[in-house]
């Protein structure tokens, strides 16, 4: 993890990338259900992907924003375990929602709403800069080092 040559392995990166983005929507979907999924009648993947649905005029709106505030600190923690490096953790964090603005754009258009950027961007600098703490703490911790005596 931390010790000898660093090798660039393009299939891990994006098998990182792909773990990532895939842990991001299950637990992003978790956090919906309980708070957005209670309050309406049917849940759709609008609540995911378009950028009505964030928004501050209603408390619907405000559980969905919520949910993608719990879901950034949710993807720090899993940082922790698939990135494992500081130094990486703003590069897959800005690839996470990058790839995340590409499917919104895809799905409903281009968002226009003031409330997905400024919920969005949090979202970025909270799972980077907590990801980075996190692994930061993990790289820092000191190497248990035991001695073994030899009863010759």
């Amino acid at each position: 993890m931390f010790y000898g040559a660093v090798v660039w392995d393009p299939w891990l990166i994006l098998a990182q990338i792909v773990c990532f983005q895939c842990l991001y929507y299950v637990t992003l979907g978790f956090f919906l259900a309980i708070l957005v999924g209670t309050r309406v009648s049917r849940m759709t993947l609008v609540y995911f992907f378009d950028f009505v649905t964030v928004t501050a005029s209603s408390f619907t709106g405000w559980c969905v924003i919520v949910s993608f505030i719990l879901t950034s600190i949710s993807g720090a923690v899993y940082m922790l375990y698939v990135i494992e490096r500081a130094k990486k953790c703003l590069d897959f964090s800005a690839t996470l929602y990058i790839v995340h603005l590409f499917i919104c754009i895809v799905y409903g258009g281009w968002p226009s709403s003031i409330t997905w950027w400024i919920v969005n961007v949090i979202g970025v600098a909270v799972m980077a800069l907590l990801g980075e703490y996190l692994c930061i703490r993990r790289e820092l911790r000191e190497i248990p080092i035991t001695r073994y005596r030899s009863n010759a």
